[in-house]
Order: C-alpha cells, then sequence, then structure tokens
C-alpha cells in the first residue's frame, strides 16, 4: 500500500492538472463574456471585476443571434434525424447479413476528409442553384453523421444475440417485425450515442456552414465571426457569443454521458 501512494498522488496531481488546462479556457470564455472590451485588456480586472450583460445583449438582440440559434437547432436536427432514419436500417443490414464491402464503403466515407469535399459540393450544388439554403448544409450535414451512425450502430448489432431474433421469428414475427419490436427497443443506448454526436457535430460544424450558407441560413458557429473586423475585434461580443455556442452542446453532453459510454462500449462485448 505505501509503494502504490506516490503512483496515486501521481495520477491525483496528473488528473487535476489535465482538468485545469481544459477548463481554464472555458472559464477564461465565460468570465470575458461578462466584461467590458476594457476590462478584457486590463490585467488587474483578471479575476475582480464588475460583471455586466450588455455583451448578451448584443449578442441575442443586436445581433440577431436568436434567428441564428433557430437555424442552428434545424439543420442539426433535421441531419440527425435523417441520418438516424436512414443509419440504423443500414447498419441492421450490414451487421446481420455480413456485407463486409458495404461497411468498407462506409469506413472508406467515415475516413475522408469531409472538406476536401467542399469544392465539388459547392460546384454542384451551385449549378443545382441549392447554395444558401437549408437543403443543402442538412445533406452536407448529413454525408458525415450518416457514416458515423452507421460505423457506431454495427457494433452495438454486432453485441445483441442473434437468438433473441430468431426465437421472435419462431412466435410468428417477420423478420422485420423482429427488427421492430425485439431489436429497435434493445437498440436505443446505441441510438442515443449516434444522435447525440451527430447532433454535435451539426451543431458545432463551422466549415460547412461557411461556405454553402446564406444570411438567411446562417448558423451560429459562422455568426460568430460578425464579431471579428478587419480593424479590431470586439472581444466581449465574441466571448458572449463563443458561450451561447458552447454551453448548450456541453449542458447535453453532460446528462447525456452513460448513453454514450454505454453506446460506444456496446460492440466490445459479443460473444
Amino acid at each position: 500500500m505505501r509503494a502504490r501512494t506516490p503512483y496515486k498522488v501521481f495520477r491525483v496531481a496528473a488528473l487535476v492538472v489535465v482538468v485545469l488546462a481544459l477548463l481554464a479556457p472555458l472559464a477564461w470564455m465565460v468570465a470575458a463574456s461578462l466584461k467590458t472590451n476594457v476590462d478584457i485588456y486590463n490585467p488587474d480586472k483578471a479575476i475582480v471585476f464588475t460583471p455586466t450583460w450588455d455583451n448578451y445583449d448584443k449578442v441575442l438582440q443586436q445581433a440577431n443571434y436568436v434567428q441564428f440559434i433557430v437555424n442552428s437547432l434545424w439543420v442539426a436536427f433535421a441531419a440527425t434525424a435523417l441520418s438516424i432514419l436512414l443509419g440504423v436500417p443500414a447498419a441492421y443490414s450490414m451487421s446481420r447479413f455480413s456485407m463486409r464491402r458495404s461497411a468498407l464503403v462506409v469506413l472508406m466515407a467515415r475516413i475522408i476528409p469531409a472538406v476536401s469535399l467542399l469544392v465539388p459540393w459547392y460546384y454542384v450544388f451551385s449549378n443545382l442553384k441549392m447554395v444558401g439554403g437549408f437543403t443543402v448544409l442538412i445533406l452536407s450535414h448529413m454525408f458525415v453523421s450518416l457514416p458515423l451512425i452507421v460505423y457506431i450502430m454495427m457494433g452495438y448489432f454486432d453485441g445483441l444475440p442473434l437468438e433473441l431474433e430468431e426465437s421472435a421469428m419462431v412466435d410468428g414475427l417477420t423478420p422485420i417485425g423482429a427488427f421492430r419490436r425485439i431489436t429497435l427497443p434493445l437498440s436505443t443506448p446505441g441510438i442515443a450515442t449516434a444522435g447525440i454526436l451527430s447532433f454535435i457535430f451539426s451543431w458545432n460544424n463551422f466549415m460547412f456552414a461557411l461556405v454553402l450558407s446564406s444570411a438567411d441560413t446562417k448558423t451560429l458557429p459562422v455568426a460568430i465571426f460578425d464579431f471579428v473586423g478587419y480593424a479590431s475585434i470586439d472581444w466581449g461580443g465574441l466571448m458572449a457569443a463563443s458561450t451561447v455556442v458552447t454551453l448548450p452542446i456541453m449542458l447535453i453532453a453532460l446528462f447525456a454521458q452513460k448513453y454514450v459510454v454505454s453506446g460506444l462500449t456496446a460492440g466490445a462485448t459479443k460473444g
């Protein structure tokens, strides 16, 4: 026990350092969002300062950020819902019928950097007169979300006993009925995991929206850069806007972490 004490102390100290390193930028962001631009540049106001909500008023009222929040929610929810609707049956088919070539295609789509496809996408969608609409944003997000959902759900379905479906079919259910009544309810943690990760990707995505959106369909990550000018940067407004983008997704990840952990580890216990 004495020999292990230094190791425990080192582990706790390393954990504290890592947590502080991760939380320090977030703490500075939230603190800066409650300061004026003068206080942000003043070292004496780094810790002790008078909070102000002017930056949030500027973000939520003057900059029309409510509309940008609605845009981000619509794109993230639509892309996630459509990806789950298509990805879950596809993952089930690849898992149960050993469609390894299709699984390889999905894996390749997961590996290919989506940014490399932005120029072809823009060329195709601009010729179709779709650039600037919500449809092109949802489709571009689905290109990344769909392979992710299929990849996660394949591992989850591999971990579910096939005997459950066979027993259901012996009792008179069709293969589709067994999937709908037996497999699908059991796969809820995996679907929740895939949906959460897909939503987080869509909410945080910047590059796709920057290239394919318009002023009316702009999402929050792109709208943040309205506070960055050529001559100066409104740091208070920028930090308030960044807080508006970051805190909701952090709360979602915090309350849904048990689903994420269980879903990501589900395929590890097969057999």
